[in-house]
């Protein structure tokens, strides 16, 4: 700003994809849904009278396990490959068509059969 010019930065992180520590796009989402999840499992077993340290090691151990869950998600479909094998198993195996009138509909040639 030295001559008047206003000096403005650019922020080269745009359109690319969320990541922390390793995790990407959705996962980050799926993870912070757990810890979520059981802490008011936690809350809720703390109200109930459950011991403190009965919390605690249930609480390590589902933990561990959306941690490893996640993980494991995030590097075996990567940023949209689970949407893709969803999708992919949503396709039906094969298109039955016992009757040719479909096809000479598509073409126009009623007058044809």
């Amino acid at each position: 700003m030295s001559n008047g010019h206003a000096e403005y930065r650019i922020n080269k992180g745009i359109n690319r994809q969320l990541e922390f520590k390793g995790l990407k796009g959705q996962y980050l989402a799926y993870l912070a849904g757990g810890l979520v999840i059981l802490l008011l499992l936690a809350s809720t077993a703390y109200l109930l009278g459950l011991s403190p340290w009965t919390i605690l090691v249930i609480v390590l151990l589902l933990g561990s396990g959306l941690f490893a869950i996640v993980f494991h998600l995030n590097a075996k479909y990567g940023r949209h490959g689970m949407m893709k094998a969803i999708a992919h198993r949503q396709l039906p195996k094969g298109v039955v068509c016992r009757s040719i009138k479909t096809f000479v509909k598509l073409n126009g040639l009623n007058n044809a059969v």
